[in-house]
């Protein structure tokens, strides 16, 4: 008989749960440091070589985010069975369900832009109209309406990154279907609201930090994040 296809079914984790998942992304780092820094340095040139172009290519990263997640994801896997992980493995999710991964970032893509779009067509009228005075105070309008745009994209993209989060696992390890993984990372999410919050606003200040230094603390952050998302997954996911 074959096997039940994996269904996507999450747990309540702990709170504390978060600091077992960044030792163990420290300790799966500290396993290869050097494949691991070289993985995210050319993550990094290649995301930034893609970026430069306006428009285009920020859409493009974003489409590519789940391919190269994937790719980190594959590299704990080799980790975590004792495998001898390779810079290739970070091109693995161009080799395996590529079509489904590239569907996630398609609608990572379309709700960050949106949310950007709707943001900004609700506060344009405050921009322009601050700008367009010339004003001390016209200024000051028009940076609160850019303030409040970004606060806004930032509250509205939480249930986006919710989808997300751990739908490039749930499509790359189990071939689970696009929507139904971004459904199923996003119930995992909701369930676990608290932990998830930490480790997000843990992320958001480690990488504030590693910008710091001409960025150059992403190349530690990026592999021990990814590690520490992996284990997230095989902790929430009893499946896994």
């Amino acid at each position: 008989m074959a096997p039940a296809a994996f269904s996507g079914r999450s747990r309540e984790v702990d709170p504390g749960a978060v600091f077992d998942w960044l030792t163990q992304g420290w300790t799966m780092f500290l396993v290869n440091p050097g494949i691991w820094l070289g993985c995210g340095v050319l993550l990094l040139v290649m995301l930034m070589a893609i970026s430069i172009v306006p428009v285009f290519g920020q859409i493009a990263a974003h489409l590519l985010v789940p391919l190269f997640g994937a790719g980190m994801l594959q590299l704990c896997r080799r980790i975590s069975d004792g495998q001898e992980p390779q810079i290739g493995d970070l091109f693995a999710g161009f080799r395996h369900n590529a079509g489904q991964l590239v569907m996630v970032g398609v609608f990572f893509a379309l709700g960050i832009f949106g949310i950007a779009l709707v943001a900004f067509a609700l506060t344009s009228g405050g921009i322009l109209g601050g700008a367009v005075t010339g004003r001390v105070a016209g200024f000051g309008i028009a940076l609160g309406g850019i303030m409040l745009a970004g606060l806004m994209v930032l509250v509205l993209s939480v249930p986006v990154i919710m989808a997300v989060w751990f739908a490039p696992a749930l499509v790359f390890f189990h071939g689970m279907q696009p929507l139904a993984a971004m459904r199923a990372s996003f119930a995992a999410g909701l369930r676990n609201w608290l932990v998830m919050t930490i480790f997000g606003v843990f992320l958001m200040v480690a990488a504030f930090f590693a910008m710091l230094p001409l960025g150059l603390g992403m190349m530690l952050l990026l592999p021990v994040a990814s590690a520490a998302v992996y284990a997230s997954y095989r902790d929430i996911f009893p499946e896994a």
